[in-house]
């Protein structure tokens, strides 16, 4: 006979047990890495979570969990690229499931290759998951909680959406773009009783970051050197705070986007901490 489920082992843990009953959350991408856990967060602390991706095999992992643990969890086959099929799914999921109180525009495509061999086509599909998506989203489900007079909606972006990163100018340019949308969005719709805020992940371990963007632990060493904490952020980690980003206890946050990177967006440095260095003398370094 298989053990119980561990039913603090989810990245919900730290908030009170009843934050989001009554609630009905959707997750794009929610199937697989952060999504995945936010998701669980969500039906852990009591939310009804529908998850929606472009593949249904994405979903089994969370609605098998949800079985064993009792959460009120569904799923719908969803390309957030297409702005019928997204406004077609938020009229299904308020009929089927009621009110959409939570949005998390998760759903991305990233990978890494130089600016003048990146395809018109690869470009296409990254903007239109990322950036096309997160608006497709956040218009239909968010004309629901406009017609009710309150909602949170929740968009991960990404560190380098503001500085900058060799190698992925597809997601760096659609981040960039869902950054000016949370906030245009949440000066916007403040007066129909929404929030809208990001949050921007440094590097964190999940299959697909460990595909698409460090393949060998050559590469993975040397960015964990950039990174002041010398490591990366597990995917409950970066979970937690979206979940702390979504909860009531953050109902005055509004047009943020919370850093969640070890501190490696700080700023560079010119020599490291612990360096000990001499000037020349002479040197008036006034």
């Amino acid at each position: 006979m298989s053990a119980a489920p561990d039913r603090l082992s989810h990245p919900g843990r730290w908030l009170a047990p009843d934050t989001f009953v009554g609630r009905v959350a959707v997750v794009t991408g929610g199937g697989t890495g952060l999504g995945l856990q936010v998701s669980r967060g969500l039906a852990a602390l009591g939310a009804t979570v529908v998850i929606a991706s472009r593949s249904s095999e994405h979903h089994a992992a969370f609605l098998t969990e949800a079985r064993a643990r009792d959460w009120k969890a569904h799923s719908v086959v969803l390309d957030v690229r297409e702005a019928r099929d997204v406004r077609r799914a938020a009229e299904a999921i308020a009929a089927d499931h009621g009110p959409v109180d939570i949005l998390v525009n998760n759903a991305a495509g990233n990978f890494v290759c130089p600016a003048e061999r990146l395809s018109s086509n690869a470009w296409r599909a990254v903007l239109g998951i990322v950036l096309d998506g997160t608006f497709y989203c956040s218009q239909h489900f968010g004309r629901g909680m406009i017609a009710r007079g309150e909602g949170r909606i929740l968009n991960i972006v990404a560190t380098y959406a503001w500085t900058g990163m060799a190698g992925v100018v597809h997601s760096a340019s659609a981040k960039a773009g869902v950054l000016a949308l949370t906030r245009s969005l949440a000066v916007e719709w403040a007066r129909f009783g929404l929030r809208v805020n990001a949050i921007a992940p440094g590097p964190f371990e999940s299959d697909g970051a460990r595909a698409n963007l460090w393949p060998d632990e050559e590469t993975k060493r040397a960015l964990e050197a950039q990174i002041p904490l010398k490591r990366f952020a597990s995917t409950d980690e970066v979970a937690a705070q979206c979940l702390w980003l979504l909860a009531p206890v953050s109902d005055y946050v509004n047009g943020e986007c919370l850093v969640v990177d070890g501190g490696a967006s700080v700023g560079g440095r010119m020599w490291a901490p612990g360096t000990r260095f001499s000037r020349s003398r002479g040197t008036d370094p006034t």
